[in-house]
């Protein structure tokens, strides 16, 4: 099979940076920039639209200068206009050697933007490519609205293209302006492009409005497309660009004889990156690059990446620089479980094994996630309290806490067939809950062992849905005995913790 290369121009730092709210400061572009070529390999990057900003001035000069040195000058590219030698003198003060020539690829957009005929327009474009080549900068030109010429005024776009393959351009880039087209349509107008001029360099650039940007990508290469516009995390206006991780393993994975330059290794690093920089969240189940799109949920999938990999696809997260993880819920199996131990080094018997599978089923029910964190607070707790015979049951119990008022407790307590109530007040949820407590002990006789020490913690990452174990140490005739309580709630950790003690003092 005939491999054939794809270029990938990664326009996150222009097309990307106009996802709303988003500005990358001079730095941030300039990390951005180093990565890119440097880490992920793409072949070029667009980092700014000419004439903006001061701002997006000395960030491009702060690229330019460090690609100068590095040897990546001719990979760094910028947005210019039709605009006589104003974007051209930016150019040059700024450093770029490459444009990227937004020129009009619809008659709509030539008529009631421009208001120019396509004679006029032609002439401005060729004075500004001139322009470019007698200051050696070399010249890409944008078809703009390129997909609706195609579905509106095609001799528009075949008069443009017939003029362009005139002048010393390097590369034409056909982009999906507004999102539109189909991929039946992305093959139809990129082949119908690429065969009727075969000499020239095309490139598709496809935004996403109605979900479509990747299977419009495959069908442009498909068509025989030369490369392809992406944005890092599909950043981008209106729904975005297509998205560079997700196009690259769609290619590798079902276009084998097509070629790029990405390291897939890097494209989660990257995306995280942007995610931090652009403050622009990608969800959890984001293709490729989102947090739990490499963690099996069900128990019967985790059962069978073990018996015979199952539930694997090419997708393997080791590709992009990731592991599998098997989450702990109320659909956690065994194995799941069984999974997170291994990676823990920790090794459970059967009957135990169960024991703690139930527990994180019932905190599952409670919680959205049981982290790999908690499990050894999980174990602890499990088989702790199975090693404590039950004698004392808390049947039910209420705590309320009220603006200017005490907090407040009432509990009921089984001793075998006998049910005792008290309410109490105190200085907090849980003392108010040991005087309640101390109140159904001193009908029994019995004075309560005195607490001396009481420790909470949750496990490593501090999420506020963390499992809150609570360790309270007793002092139960004259010697120091600690219980644990293990929940998602501090009050009701410690109540647990207590519950303990009173079944060892009987």
């Amino acid at each position: 099979m005939n491999s054939r290369y794809i270029e990938i121009m990664d326009t996150t730092l222009r097309d990307g940076e106009q996802t709303s709210g988003v500005s990358f400061s001079s730095s941030e572009k300039l990390t951005i920039a180093q990565l890119l070529l440097q880490e992920v390999k793409v072949d070029r990057i667009e980092v700014a639209s000419a004439r903006v900003s001061e701002g997006e001035f000395q960030a491009v000069k702060k690229i330019t200068d460090w690609a100068r040195t590095n040897g990546f000058l001719d990979k760094i590219e910028v947005l210019t206009f039709v605009d006589g030698d104003q974007s051209i003198n930016w150019m040059l003060q700024s450093g770029a050697r490459v444009m990227n020539l937004l020129t009009k690829g619809s008659m709509n957009h030539l008529t009631h933007q421009l208001k120019k005929t396509p004679e006029e327009h032609f002439a401005d474009i060729k004075n500004v490519i001139e322009l470019a080549q007698s200051h050696d900068i070399d010249c890409n030109v944008y078809l703009e609205d390129w997909s609706n010429g195609m579905r509106s005024s095609p001799d528009y776009v075949f008069a443009s293209l017939d003029f362009l393959t005139t002048l010393p351009v390097r590369r034409i880039l056909l982009p999906d302006t507004l999102g539109i087209l189909t991929p039946a349509e992305s093959y139809t107008f990129t082949k119908l492009i690429v065969d009727r001029y075969p000499g020239q360099h095309f490139e598709f650039h496809a935004h996403n409005d109605y979900d479509l940007s990747i299977a419009n990508v495959m069908e442009a290469i498909r068509a025989g497309a030369h490369g392809l516009h992406l944005t890092v995390n599909g950043m981008g206006e209106r729904a975005g660009n297509a998205p560079l991780a997700s196009t690259i393993a769609v290619i590798k994975d079902f276009m084998p004889e097509i070629e790029t330059s990405v390291v897939e290794k890097s494209l989660y690093s990257i995306s995280k990156l942007i995610e931090t920089f652009s403050g622009i969240r990608i969800p959890s189940n984001k293709p490729i690059t989102g947090e739990s799109v490499f963690t099996q949920t069900a128990g019967i999938h985790a059962d069978g990446d073990k018996k015979n990999n199952l539930y694997f696809s090419k997708l393997m997260p080791q590709r992009f620089g990731r592991q599998r993880l098997y989450a702990l819920g109320k659909t956690s199996g065994k194995a799941n479980i069984e999974n997170n131990l291994k990676d823990l080094g920790i090794t459970l018997s059967d009957t135990d094994l169960k024991k703690v599978t139930q527990r994180i089923i019932e905190l599952g029910d409670r919680k959205e996630m049981v982290t790999p964190e908690d499990l050894p607070y999980i174990i602890s707790d499990v088989l702790d309290s199975s090693a404590i015979e039950e004698k004392v049951e808390m049947v039910n119990y209420v705590l309320t806490h009220s603006k200017n008022l005490k907090p407040s407790a009432t509990l009921q307590i089984r001793f075998g067939e006998e049910v005792f109530e008290e309410s109490a007040q105190g200085d907090g949820q849980y003392d108010a809950f040991m005087n309640a407590l101390k109140k159904i002990y001193v009908k029994k006789g019995i004075i309560l062992p005195m607490l001396t020490d009481y420790a909470v913690r949750i496990p490593p990452g501090g999420n506020t849905d963390a499992l809150c174990e609570t360790i309270i140490t007793w002092n139960i005739n004259s010697k120091e005995i600690k219980t644990r309580g293990l929940d998602s709630d501090q009050a009701v950790s410690a109540i647990k913790a207590t519950q303990k003690m009173l079944n060892l003092i009987g």
